[in-house]
């Protein structure tokens, strides 16, 4: 009789802590569930606050130009952040047509991304040759400004986000400004005004289209290419911009 009585109220035992861990877990969730709204929320409001802030000032760092410092270090050799900010007006419309010839020709009609090519990126990279990316001006300023340098999945989506919300509350002649005053162009060097400087001892405002060209050459990896001494890949790019730049027609903001 005791072991009948042992059998009926074990089982009952176990629904009843069943019933409390269930008990217990819903507000967990709950609780987990409302913490990851706030951040979300939180993240949007301040992402949006930021983006909307860099439209009308200038900014002052990037996390690559933190990065390339701390890397700088670690090789023994000095700090180096040479850049000069320059209103759009004051940059050369030789460098922002060579800088549109060649990374974004599509740059003035599309919403921030080139679906053609980042589909041709991804079939290349498939095939197993030499990886390129699809990114537009608007990508490379988004990821520049608000995002850590690296690869990484999650930092495309981020990425993604940004060159969104630069879209919308942008003109399109604020971010060709951002991305010409940000960008890497040498070991140390960033922007157009710190790149004329450094290669041709002259304001960005006085760059003329074969010197701006050759700038933009070596836009995709410029800590291995400088304008300094050009490879004959570098040259055959500047040329390549040249006459794209002739075929460009004008900037209409």
């Amino acid at each position: 009789m005791f072991r009948w009585g042992l059998r009926f109220l074990l089982p009952l035992d176990t629904m009843a802590q069943k019933r409390r861990s269930g008990k217990i877990a819903k507000p967990l969730l709950k609780r987990i569930s409302s913490l990851l709204s706030r951040i979300l929320i939180w993240f949007l409001l301040v992402s949006v606050l930021w983006v909307l802030v860099y439209r009308f000032v200038n900014p002052p760092i990037t996390l690559l130009m933190i990065v390339r410092n701390i890397e700088r270090k670690a090789d023994g050799r000095p700090f180096k952040t040479n850049k000069e900010w320059v209103d759009f007006e004051n940059i050369s419309d030789n460098m922002k047509r060579a800088a549109v010839s060649a990374e974004d020709q599509l740059f003035l009609s599309h919403m921030g991304f080139d679906m053609k090519a980042i589909e041709q990126a991804y079939e290349n990279n498939n095939k197993g040759k030499k990886i390129k990316g699809g990114s537009t001006i608007s990508q490379q300023t988004a990821k520049n400004v608000f995002l850590w340098p690296g690869r990484s999945w999650l930092r495309k989506g981020f990425e993604a986000y940004f060159t969104l919300l630069i879209e919308i509350l942008w003109s399109k002649e604020r971010i060709l400004e951002v991305y010409l005053n940000v960008i890497e162009m040498g070991d140390g060097v960033y922007g157009a005004e710190a790149a004329a400087q450094e290669y041709y001892g002259k304001s960005c405002k006085s760059l003329t289209r074969a010197q701006a060209a050759l700038i933009a050459a070596c836009f995709p990896n410029p800590m291995r290419w400088s304008p300094e001494k050009p490879t004959k890949y570098i040259k055959h790019r500047q040329s390549l911009i040249m006459r794209n730049m002739r075929r460009l027609g004008p900037l209409d903001f």
